[in-house]
């Protein structure tokens, strides 16, 4: 007869001592993952909302930015909102392309709603994060600025109707006006 080999009898954890270490495992590891996320999180959202643009000025945002687009002659659409989004105002340049009127829209919307420059979601996208465009609201499209006072975003200018790159700088023209 062989000689079986000795194989130690393991004694089960009673179920709250499992539970136990069960909860402790998941305070060590959840804690720093916690903590991580809410960091990344406020690191994102960029500066906080200060009080709406009004009127007067967002005819001088869209006034500088018309001059920019039309030294260049592009015609383009200048949307301004306040800062939760909603259109304060809005200029159409002459033979610009109908679709520019809600692109220009969508533009400044993301960027006064999420508080950063709609070429964030635009950047994002080209690295790689498929799962920006599910974002409602997110246009991933420069062109779409924060207007920006005493670190406060008041509203946003967005603008659209030639290249993204072009739409950036005329909204940029209406953002300098400001200074």
């Amino acid at each position: 007869m062989t000689a079986r080999p000795r194989v130690p009898i393991i004694t089960p954890r009673p179920p709250e001592e499992n539970s136990k270490l069960t909860n402790q495992w998941i305070a060590r590891v959840s804690a720093p993952v916690a903590a991580a996320a809410l960091a990344a999180a406020a690191t994102a959202q960029g500066p906080g909302y200060g009080t709406a643009v009004d009127l007067d000025t967002a005819k001088k945002l869209a006034a500088a930015a018309a001059i920019e687009a039309k030294k260049n002659s592009w015609p383009v659409a200048i949307a301004i909102v306040d800062n939760h989004g909603t259109l304060v105002y809005y200029e159409m340049l002459d033979d610009t392309q109908t679709a520019s009127a809600n692109v220009s829209i969508e533009k400044v919307r993301a960027s006064a709603m999420f508080r950063r420059p709609s070429k964030a979601f635009e950047d994002a996208v080209a690295g790689g994060r498929v799962a920006v465009p599910g974002l409602t609201g997110a246009m991933p499209i420069d062109g779409g600025l924060p207007i920006v006072v005493a670190g406060k975003v008041i509203g946003a200018i967005g603008v659209s109707g030639v290249t993204s790159q072009q739409d950036a700088q005329v909204a940029r023209a209406g953002i300098d006006a400001l200074k």
